[in-house]
């Protein structure tokens, strides 16, 4: 993550960490998996150059909305499109925070819930793992703008009732 978000810097890269380690710096619960952060979808070719150059093994996976890097066997996503709302909007909304002794621009607990809801189909939905997200950090939440953007998708709609009935939402 801290190599990542150098290189990202030193390059002038607009970007923001992302998925679980945003929460994550924000005071959500350990994760111990990948790295995402998002970018401009006009900068994705030219990150994956950065990350070969810096000797990261690069892919092209076949969904259409990230591509990867490995540095050793640590796996780092970039995410440059979004199923609701536009990635331009997820830097925007960013905070400058200091992770890992690292300053470096963080989603909003909001897009990242936003975007995980948005994710979700009939055939994967953790509704368990957004609750413990939105449980540990809660006081940060808007939310009337994660209503507003996921307005009319039922796994929202199913996300808010759970939520207000396990006491996380007021």
């Amino acid at each position: 993550m801290k190599r990542v978000a150098a290189i990202l810097r030193e390059n002038g890269v607009a970007y923001a960490l992302a998925g679980s380690l945003a929460v994550w710096a924000r005071g959500g619960p350990d994760v111990s998996h990948d790295v995402d952060f998002v970018i401009l979808p006009d900068d994705r070719e030219r990150v994956l150059s950065l990350m070969a150059d810096a000797g990261m093994r690069t892919e092209k996976p076949p969904p259409d909305w990230l591509y990867k890097a490995y540095d050793g066997d640590n796996l780092v996503d970039f995410i440059f499109a979004a199923p609701v709302g536009a990635i331009s909007t997820y830097i925007d909304n960013a905070e400058e925070l200091v992770v890992e002794s690292v300053r470096m621009p963080v989603m909003t607990v909001d897009d990242v819930l936003i975007m995980k809801i948005a994710a979700m189909s009939e055939l994967y939905m953790d509704y368990a793992y957004l609750l413990q997200l939105a449980r540990s950090t809660r006081e940060q939440i808007n939310w009337e703008y994660i209503e507003r953007v996921t307005k009319g998708s039922v796994f929202a709609e199913a996300f808010f009732l759970l939520a207000q009935g396990v006491g996380v939402r007021p």
